[in-house]
């Protein structure tokens, strides 16, 4: 949903629902969603409450939207580094690993929207945790699939290893903690990578 045009002129040039999803989605990321209400976001897309309702049932329903859009740009790095490196499953992992050093920016300023909405959302029924938790498995199998294409021994240890140090990344570059994490990450995950190859042999 990210453009380089100014947001006026674009957002006014969206169709009703998108240019909901826009406004929620900004709200969303810079003051959380407990905060954001529904007149809010009304008020932000140029639109009324009862325009928001006639396309999303709840709050809740427009939550869970947003975040099926961000996993689906997630799926679309994995779907994209697949077609880069066809056959390469070690640059496939390193793609993944590069697309997530290269968003990092972007978390140190407004966070990580998964990681955020799961601070905001204990309840494990919540239909917006339910897509992180899908959108999650989803991202780990294709990993595993990935490591083992790479004739990675264990590939769910190996899996496992590289989601924590891209989890984590993202969780030290949100909290300010390690510099030059996008450079750091790299080094981390093409070692995984290599350890994990060099026991094959």
């Amino acid at each position: 949903m990210a453009s380089t045009a100014a947001r006026p002129d674009r957002v006014a040039k969206l169709p009703p629902r998108e240019r909901i999803l826009d406004a929620a989605e900004e709200l969303f990321q810079s003051e959380g969603i407990r905060r954001v209400g529904v007149q809010a976001i009304a008020e932000k897309a140029e639109t009324t409450k009862m325009a928001i309702y006639r396309h999303f049932d709840t709050k809740d329903a427009l939550v869970a939207e947003w975040l099926r859009i961000v996993a689906a740009e997630y799926r679309a790095a994995f779907d994209r580094v697949e077609a880069e490196h066809p056959g390469r499953p070690r640059e496939q992992i390193l793609g993944v690993a590069r697309f997530i050093a290269e968003g990092l920016p972007a978390i140190s300023h407004r966070g990580c929207p998964f990681i955020n909405s799961l601070a905001e959302l204990p309840d494990r029924t919540h239909p917006a945790r339910e897509v992180i938790e899908r959108h999650k498995a989803d991202q780990t199998r294709r990993m595993v699939a990935m490591c083992a294409a790479a004739g990675l021994p264990d590939p769910e240890q190996a899996a496992a290893e590289i989601t924590f140090v891209l989890e984590g990344a993202q969780v030290s570059t949100q909290n300010g903690s390690i510099d030059r994490a996008g450079d750091r990450l790299m080094r981390i995950v093409e070692a995984i990578v290599d350890r994990h190859g060099s026991a094959a042999g």
